[in-house]
């Protein structure tokens, strides 16, 4: 554990530079110009955003940086069915809407969709001070232990709701409607893997079928 704390702390902000790279190469060169204002807002907003909760995380929690940083799945995790994958064109989509100009989205849809989306993003830095359990991957920790409070103790998994939110609303707040279309696709792959998180908790994590019968929705309360 130590080790992996130390980790984090030497390269806490060498995550969130790349995210940052990453994302801007997405947005911009597809959209062929620097003059897509819609990407700017989104991408300055979700960098600071990420940024803090580099700093933050860093001081308060870095065995969950160490955490965020794992990427691969143990062999116990099902593979999502290529077609939801197509989810992923919806970040490349608004960059060539803006360059071929297939939308005409209003400036206070794209603000009120930033909001939305960053609203979002906010939320799972709560489900993280929350779980300092969570991780890309599933699997299931030393030490671990069933978290039922906060956001918990009213949906089982909160982190995805907060991930459905950004992805919905993440189109119009770069000012596109096509790219909304493959990022509904998000809805079954996260179902899909909410499934696949709940088999193994269920067979490793102790206490988790019980809270599973007290906490009754997954995703969204009164619907599932």
């Amino acid at each position: 554990m130590q080790n992996k704390n130390n980790s984090a702390k030497q390269k806490p902000y060498l995550v969130p530079i790349i995210i940052m790279l990453i994302l801007g190469v997405v947005l911009f060169v597809p959209a062929g110009s620097i003059n897509y204002w819609e990407a700017w807002i989104f991408w300055i907003g979700f960098s600071s955003i990420t940024f803090f909760i580099a700093a933050y995380f860093t001081k308060k929690a870095p065995e969950l940086l160490s955490r965020r940083m794992k990427n691969k799945e143990k062999e116990t995790s099902k593979k999502a069915p290529l077609l939801f994958k197509l989810y992923y064109i919806g970040f490349i989509l608004p960059g060539l809407d803006f360059r071929f100009h297939w939308s005409n989205v209003p400036a206070w849809i794209v603000i009120i969709s930033n909001i939305i989306a960053f609203s979002g993003y906010i939320f799972i830095i709560f489900v993280f001070k929350e779980n300092s359990f969570a991780s890309t991957v599933i699997q299931i920790e030393n030490e671990q232990h069933v978290i039922t409070t906060g956001p918990y103790s009213i949906v089982r998994h909160p982190m995805y709701l907060g991930l459905i939110i950004i992805s919905m609303f993440m189109p119009l707040a770069l000012g596109s409607f096509w790219s909304v279309i493959p990022m509904l696709l998000i809805i079954p792959l996260t179902v899909y893997r909410i499934k696949g998180e709940e088999e193994v908790l269920s067979k490793g994590l102790k206490g988790y079928k019980e809270y599973c019968s007290k906490t009754r929705y997954r995703l969204i309360p009164f619907i599932w």
